[in-house]
């Protein structure tokens, strides 16, 4: 059970841990912008990290605050401790962006955060499991999930920037 606050936000109102495994009130995000993706180190799409690195430096002024969580459930692509993710993320791809500890994001033990995602925050639309990394989830500055973005959707593309856009301007 999440007990973080009772104003936060419900998208918002979960612990987690850093990459650093410091404990981590996804409340400290309230007020922002908040783009939550799963990722992988060894996938066809770990590139949109490149990609997410270039929203964060677009958009990190104007409130955009990107979350990645590793998982590994899908086809074992996550393989690394949050020593090696961290390393990787870094070197390769020079992520600056907030990243957290490997959580399951499917299943039986997933994770009470990707629950709620999953769930569709409310929004029957955005109701769906998680189908492969890199799928993403737009929180509104109101706390509330506004957008499900599929794998195959970039990063940078009109579809994502857009609604970030329109999210900024609300």
């Amino acid at each position: 059970m999440n007990t973080a606050t009772s104003t936060c936000p419900e998208a918002l109102n979960f612990n987690v841990k850093s990459i650093d495994g410091e404990d981590v009130n996804l409340c400290r995000y309230e007020g922002n912008l908040v783009l939550i993706v799963n990722t992988a180190s060894e996938c066809g799409y770990t590139p949109q990290y490149r990609d997410l690195e270039e929203l964060n430096r677009r958009y990190y002024s104007r409130g955009l605050r990107i979350l990645g969580f590793p998982s590994n459930d899908f086809g074992g692509q996550e393989p690394g401790t949050e020593a090696e993710i961290k390393n990787f993320c870094e070197s390769r791809y020079k992520v600056t962006f907030d990243m957290f500890s490997k959580i399951p994001v499917q299943g039986e033990e997933k994770h009470p955060l990707y629950r709620y995602l999953t769930s569709g925050g409310g929004d029957p639309n955005l109701v769906g499991e998680v189908q492969w990394n890199f799928n993403k989830y737009l929180i509104g500055k109101d706390g509330k999930l506004v957008g499900r973005f599929l794998s195959p959707v970039e990063p940078l593309s009109d579809e994502l920037t857009g609604a970030i856009e329109r999210e900024i301007e609300k």
